[in-house]
């Protein structure tokens, strides 16, 4: 329910609820019509055994219409309920990207280790399999209790009575028909519910097997320089080995099941005639009476036995719902609360005023997914305009703290800290080029209807990549084609189009030499002068683009690294004191 029921009381509902009743109509019909088929076929057969020639011709004119109308209905239905399907798994889709994308909460997913893994998985094909098959079961069920009602009386007033053992059984074939289901849907539940485990892990080792492939398309030049497919192909088989013993497993149960469903089903077609000899043989009943009670008796057992029949389905379709559900429990304690939520920086929008809002530290705490302290502040600011370099040894959490400032890190505890105000842009040391055109990978994530080719064009030449001019309206693998340098510089040229009032760059140019390095933190300053920059970089030679520099400071054992506020001039006289005399010269 919790999955199901957002949708029928959605925008989309009114569309929603019109198809499933015109869709439950039209099965209703198609049951009416085989009560129908069912007295048709008493007449038929006791014509024929009555030699009745004009009786038959008749009987073969109603049988036709019969027929051309369960057609009818028959391929409407399934049109119909298709569209349904289509619409719910639409709308279902909206719902669950719009929650995992939503204010990072995929990033902090990905944070919590074995809470989910595949959410593409879960979002494509689950979602599909959930939606499919919960109509495909609803109607199932649905057609399964109104045939068995429509046929139980019809079946009590053919069977008659019976007597075993001196005891007087009224309607006897209707409980033949219900010890028969009961006792066949017990058993094929006791030799098919391993199945839903199976199907549950099988589920998730097919994506995490295609999650492998995947990787190795993205990183292929990686792999390749590395020299790594040896163990590229390990990895993989190794995957792969978990969809193949799974699937053994699945295979061994399944032909258990198999073998049980195949002998029930083989049987029930046998039963209901040997139920119903005495009566025929006694001359209680014609031919005709025999066969349309044995088919109301395989109209009320196979109603009763539905449940057999939509095993494998409901297996499945319980694995998917597990699924689906650890998901969403996922999301929700991905989601920070709705007030921590507002405090968040707010997505990039499109140029506008700055905002006099600052960076305060204040007592903030910085701990690692696992709760281990990593990084502490006493109180340090970061104003509007005043240009900041973090600096430190690796592992001490300059990027962590960049992360907490992009508001995108859950796990930070203190008082007296806020995040910076206004409208942000973060650079990564590896930038993230989408697929698409140029002129939307350059534009993202703002839309490319803001900004004219003039100015894309200018941006291009101002960040050095006038190659690229001409390539606007190309789309391609641009993570492939562009090297990581390329890639650094386009993210430069984004911020130009941006014009965020806090700019942070993450080792955000450290594929540039160093002199190129130099010529892009002048180009932001001249272009952006009312941005304010915020850096993490391990090179000296970006020092004196910054007003302020926080350097990390690794602790005692066990203890966090602790920020300390250095002045520009002395870092520049340190980093020239540590240069090698050559360079120092030069």
């Amino acid at each position: 329910m919790q999955i199901a029921r957002p949708y029928w009381v959605s925008d989309d509902r009114r569309m929603g609820w019109l198809l499933l009743l015109t869709v439950l109509g039209m099965n209703l019909a198609l049951i009416w019509i085989n009560v129908r088929l069912n007295f048709w076929n008493r007449d038929f057969f006791n014509a024929l055994q009555a030699h009745a020639f004009p009786r038959f011709k008749h009987l073969l004119l109603v049988f036709t219409v019969l027929a051309f109308i369960y057609i009818v209905l028959a391929v409407y239905s399934q049109y119909l309920q298709q569209m349904l399907q289509i619409r719910w798994r639409r709308w279902v889709t909206e719902v669950f990207l719009r929650d995992w994308l939503d204010g990072g909460t995929h990033y902090r997913m990905a944070l919590r280790r074995g809470q989910e893994d595949n959410p593409d998985q879960r979002i494509s094909d689950d979602i599909r399999s959930f939606v499919n098959t919960t109509l495909s079961l609803f109607f199932g069920v649905v057609s399964s209790v109104v045939t068995l009602f429509s046929f139980l009386f019809v079946l009590w007033q053919l069977s008659g009575a019976y007597t075993l053992w001196g005891l007087h059984i009224p309607g006897y074939m209707v409980w033949a028909a219900l010890v028969y289901s009961g006792v066949g849907s017990w058993l094929a539940h006791r030799v098919g519910k391993p199945l839903i485990r199976l199907n549950f892990d099988q589920q998730r080792y097919e994506a995490d097997f295609r999650f492998g492939l995947a990787r190795t398309r993205e990183h292929n030049e990686g792999i390749a320089l590395y020299r790594g497919e040896s163990r590229e192909l390990e990895g993989h088989r190794q995957r792969f080995s978990h969809v193949w013993d799974n699937w053994w497993g699945i295979m061994k149960r399944q032909k258990l099941f198999t073998w049980y469903s195949s002998f029930y089903g083989q049987l029930a077609i046998i039963f209901p005639i040997l139920v119903a000899a005495p009566r025929y043989f006694a001359g209680k009943i014609q031919l005709g009476g025999l066969t349309q009670t044995t088919n109301a008796f395989g109209q009320v057992q196979g109603s009763l036995s539905w449940f057999i029949s939509a095993y494998g389905d409901i297996v499945g379709w319980l694995a998917t719902l597990q699924r689906l559900s650890t998901f969403l429990d996922s999301i929700e304690s991905a989601t920070p609360p709705a007030a921590a939520a507002q405090a968040l920086p707010q997505p990039l929008p499109l140029p506008g005023s700055p905002s006099p809002e600052g960076v305060a530290l204040g007592d903030l705490r910085i701990d690692t997914p696992d709760g281990r302290p990593l990084l502490q502040a006493a109180g340090e600011r970061i104003e509007p305009g005043q240009h900041t370099l973090i600096v430190g040894s690796s592992g001490l959490g300059k990027s962590t703290l960049m992360r907490w400032l992009a508001g995108i890190w859950p796990y930070a505890q203190g008082r007296d800290h806020s995040l910076p105000g206004g409208r942000l842009l973060f650079l990564p040391q590896k930038p993230y080029l989408p697929m698409g055109p140029l002129r939307e990978v350059l534009c993202y994530p703002m839309p490319t209807e803001a900004f004219d080719d003039a100015r894309l064009r200018q941006v291009l030449e101002l960040a050095r990549l006038p190659q690229l001019v001409p390539l606007l309206d190309l789309d391609d693998g641009w993570m492939q084609r562009l090297s990581p340098g390329e890639q650094q510089r386009l993210a430069i040229a984004r911020a130009l189009l941006a014009r965020p009032q806090w700019l942070f760059l993450d080792e955000a140019t450290s594929a540039l030499d160093e002199s190129l390095e130099a010529d892009m933190y002048r180009l932001l300053q001249q272009q952006l002068p009312d941005t304010t920059l915020v850096s993490v970089a391990h090179r000296s030679g970006v020092v004196r683009f910054h007003r302020q520099v926080l350097e990390l400071r690794a602790g005692a054992d066990g203890e966090a690294a602790h920020l300390v506020v250095r002045r520009v001039e002395e870092l520049q006289q340190q980093a020239a004191a540590d240069r090698p005399p050559q360079m120092a010269a030069g």
